[in-house]
């Protein structure tokens, strides 16, 4: 492992069945990775917790992992099992601030108290999340802690796009289009550096899903909304719905606030169409099943819909971004895509434009990038940690 005399930064990703770890040390362009990880599958028994060190081969063990508590106190073994050195910051992904909470920051306690009743905007991410950060404050209790916030990216939305058409009475206690992926979003904005300034749709595609209109290096609209359920068919979330369909479920079946989120975020998307899974691999497999088959369309439909009402916020595209993990890895499902695309000069065949090259022609660009969360949220933990004080810990 590396010298403990540098600045130490370990990233932690809390989605709502996973854990992502990455471990960097300050270089002189940023930060650089000594070990990176994840725990994936949680709760159930077949979870996976794999790790990789720079240079070095992945490894991977599989078990039972019943809680995200149990997954972070496993990643901890792992990195005293590597030797490496006590962080000098941990950066942790936060999906939803809430309205007090805008910007990246220290966390101190009146900040976790803001992201503890911001929880009820994210209920799905945010109790998990916020059990890791209680864990990981517990094990590294010497060195700062920093909420590294999804919605950031998006708060200067225009009113046009970021005010719900609801009654004024009802906007209150930060009822608005907040958006999400915001740390994928900015590791995609300094991937391109100058090809930022585009008019660029990102597609950050994987068991979450959204799509961002980007202008001028600025977030001008999105598919999400006040929360993480909104937006296209995702893996087990529906996406938008006719808000009639969940006042006729309260009437019709007397769902209550439980079911209602059991039905449109666990139970919905691409798994409840298939009835069979959420996961696009899976569903690719069983493309004999009718409805498996149907659950795939619905997806790519919902995506390239979206991203051509995208185009039309920003009144023309530049260049499509694909990430996330469905976006970075299948070929398939983005040449579909795109395939729906085509009359605003998308060519789903041209595989060199996958790998970024430029187009042959004025046809809209097309890259693939990976997300690099974890490695955004080293960079904002070093900007950070520079200004603490001591004494705020």
């Amino acid at each position: 492992m590396e010298t403990p005399d540098k600045t130490t930064v370990l990233a932690l990703n809390c989605g709502s069945s996973s854990l992502k770890f990455g471990l960097f040390q300050a270089g002189a362009a940023g930060p650089e990775l000594v070990l990176d990880g994840e725990v994936e599958a949680i709760g159930t028994s077949e979870a996976r917790l794999s790790a990789r060190p720079r240079g070095g081969a992945r490894s991977s063990q599989s078990g039972a992992i019943a809680s995200h508590a149990l997954a972070a106190r496993e990643i901890f073994a792992l990195l005293a099992e590597h030797d490496a050195a006590a962080p000098s910051g941990v950066g942790h992904r936060i999906v939803h601030g809430g309205p007090s909470v805008r910007n990246h920051c220290l966390i101190k306690p009146q900040i976790m108290r803001a992201l503890e009743a911001a929880g009820a905007f994210a209920p799905l991410h945010a109790p998990p999340a916020l059990e890791v950060v209680r864990i990981a404050q517990a094990q590294f209790n010497a060195c700062p802690h920093f909420a590294c916030l999804d919605t950031a990216f998006h708060h200067g939305l225009p009113d046009v796009a970021k005010r719900l058409p609801i009654a004024a009475a009802l906007q209150v206690d930060g009822v608005e289009r907040y958006g999400f992926h915001g740390l994928s979003c900015e590791s995609i904005l300094r991937q391109l550096g100058e090809a930022a300034r585009k008019r660029l749709v990102i597609a950050h595609l994987g068991s979450g899903s959204s799509i961002t209109a980007v202008k001028a290096g600025r977030s001008i609209d999105t598919s999400m909304g006040l929360t993480p359920s909104g937006g296209v068919m995702m893996a087990t979330r529906a996406g938008d719905l006719d808000p009639g369909l969940l006042v006729y479920l309260i009437r019709k079946h007397g769902l209550n606030a439980a079911q209602l989120e059991l039905a449109i975020d666990r139970e919905a998307g691409m798994e409840g169409v298939s009835r069979l899974s959420g996961d696009l691999r899976r569903l690719r497999e069983a493309s004999q099943n009718p409805d498996a088959r149907l659950a795939v369309q619905m997806f790519v439909y919902s995506v390239h819909k979206q991203i051509a009402a995208m185009a039309a916020a920003l009144e023309g595209l530049e260049l499509l971004v694909f990430t996330g993990g469905i976006g970075e890895h299948d070929a398939q499902t983005r040449a579909e895509i795109c395939a729906g695309l085509s009359w605003l000069g998308f060519d789903p065949g041209a595989a060199q434009e996958w790998r970024g090259a430029q187009p042959r022609d004025d046809r809209p660009q097309i890259r693939v990038l990976p997300a690099n969360e974890e490695e955004q949220i080293a960079r904002h933990v070093l900007t950070l940690i520079a200004g603490v004080d001591p004494s705020a810990m």
